[in-house]
């Protein structure tokens, strides 16, 4: 081999061990400062947002203001209206519940971001289907469960119930 083959083999080489040494400290530097929380804006808050629908008390039919609906609005009494954290690390934390699914894992993209070691990046999705609140395993490692049962379909979640998830126990709560 001519000497150049040799010193060119060489800076590889040394090129390919600084990524690895930096690839190793951008890991080390996660596990010691955790994950980022991502504060979002709520839909009124952001302008870049759709708008949400005709105002309150315009007919859908004629674009008219000040007419009563036709259609008689859903009381929401009955179901729960937030997701609190009843032990755990965010213990005290609540969620209104809305129309929307809530995703919980230690991915910054989730709704509810949990700093925990025994949760998964996306581990449990709660979600309302046909006036009911269901909770559902998103194939995490260590299990989500309601009322110590494990949850291995999506399972309905009555007011009270308790999800565990990681180190976090959650509740609907009304």
């Amino acid at each position: 081999m001519s000497e150049l083959t040799i010193t060119l083999l060489r800076l590889g080489y040394l090129v390919l061990l600084w990524l690895f040494v930096l690839a190793a400290i951008g890991v080390l530097r996660r596990d010691l400062y955790g994950t980022r929380i991502v504060r979002r804006l709520r839909r009124e808050q952001n302008p870049l947002a759709a708008p949400a629908g005709p105002p309150p008390g315009a007919s859908p039919a004629d674009g008219r203001q000040g007419e009563p609906r036709s259609t008689p609005i859903p009381r929401r009494d009955a179901g729960p209206r937030r997701l609190v954290v009843t032990e755990g690390p965010l213990r005290g934390t609540t969620l209104p519940l809305a129309t929307s699914a809530i995703l919980i894992g230690r991915a910054p993209s989730c709704t509810l971001v949990l700093d925990d070691d025994y949760s998964s990046s996306r581990h449990a999705r709660v979600y309302p289907e046909a006036g009911q609140w269901f909770v559902e395993d998103l194939g995490s490692t260590n299990g989500t469960y309601v009322d110590r049962q494990r949850v291995e379909a999506p399972t309905p979640v009555r007011p009270g119930s308790q999800i565990r998830v990681g180190q976090s126990t959650l509740e609907l709560q009304r």
